[in-house]
């Protein structure tokens, strides 16, 4: 795929939201929303399924309309989608192409109900790194091709911003691969990347920041640098005799220190270099440790410790 070109944007927020709350009769799909990301690179907008991630979406492309709050989308209150729609590419859903056509008349005709140049065609392809198939019919590309190729619609509007709704579902480990590439390269340009995925692993890839959500909820939203810092915050423990984990969790607990245990060993939330107290401790109270060291845990496990209360937000 070949290198972007830059992108000038305004300054300011790409996405804020306040209080955004979505109800469906006595269903909270989202509730109380508050947070702002800056504009440039990837944001992961994360959460499982069910979250509230979809219909936050189609609350920020002015699909929806919130019950509650509010929520800005480039500087532009989402109770005017006119003013902004025009900057935002988007894919809400699997895009729809006609098998018999190529990519390239694919695109055409899709520039053409969209009042595009046509001459955008043969940028996006480049960008996505389809020029090469562009005279091939849509019926002979790969899941993750006709994935690019939805992108790439998506880019016709030489967008600021680009939001995408589980771009990588169903693709294969080098499909997501190529679309993780992908983003990042859009995110290297200038434009902003807003990526909805249940994949914590593939967001920890490719995310600059993150939005976590969870039962329609916030959890956390800043850099992923800070909440990766978080995850090395841990120490992994296991005594020598299982029978003394009801002990050393006593010890733990009464310690201060947030954990969980995993089959024989209990993962607790603390700096390294609390590791040499908690063997002090333990060697006090009889207890032998056949394992101790830090622990840095995935973006996964940092979330589920999150949305079960261990980890304070």
């Amino acid at each position: 795929m070949n290198n972007l070109s830059k992108l000038n944007t305004s300054d300011g927020p790409v996405l804020s939201a306040n209080g955004l709350t979505k109800r469906f009769g006595k269903l909270k799909a989202v509730e109380e929303l508050t947070f702002e990301m800056p504009r440039g690179g990837v944001i992961g907008f994360v959460g499982p399924n069910g979250a509230g991630k979809s219909t936050t979406i189609r609350m920020l492309l002015g699909l929806i309309r919130p019950t509650g709050g509010n929520a800005e989308v480039l500087g532009h209150g989402i109770c005017t989608p006119s003013a902004y729609l025009h900057k935002v590419g988007a894919i809400i859903e699997s895009p729809v192409f006609y098998p018999s056509l190529s990519g390239s008349n694919n695109l055409r005709a899709l520039a053409k109900l969209g009042g595009f140049l046509p001459e955008q065609v043969p940028r996006v392809l480049e960008m996505v790194g389809l020029s090469s198939r562009a005279s091939d019919k849509v019926a002979n590309y790969s899941l993750g091709m006709k994935q690019r190729l939805g992108i790439a619609v998506a880019l016709l509007p030489n967008p600021e911003l680009l939001i995408l709704d589980e771009p990588t579902n169903g693709l294969d480990p080098a499909g997501i691969v190529e679309i993780r590439n992908l983003l990042r390269q859009i995110g290297n340009s200038g434009r902003t990347v807003f990526v909805s995925t249940h994949l914590l692993s593939e967001v920890e890839a490719e995310a600059d920041r993150l939005v976590m959500i969870h039962n329609g909820r916030l959890v956390f939203a800043g850099e992923l640098a800070d909440i990766m810092q978080r995850a090395c915050e841990a120490v992994y423990a296991a005594p020598e005799n299982t029978a003394d984990l009801p002990l050393l969790t006593r010890i733990i607990s009464e310690s201060g220190h947030l954990f969980r245990q995993e089959d024989d060993a209990i993962i607790i939330t603390a700096p390294k270099e609390w590791s040499s107290e908690l063997n002090r401790l333990a060697t006090s109270k009889g207890v032998n440790l056949r394992e101790l060291r830090p622990e840095c845990e995935s973006l996964e496990d940092v979330f589920l410790s999150m949305t079960r209360g261990e980890v304070a937000t």
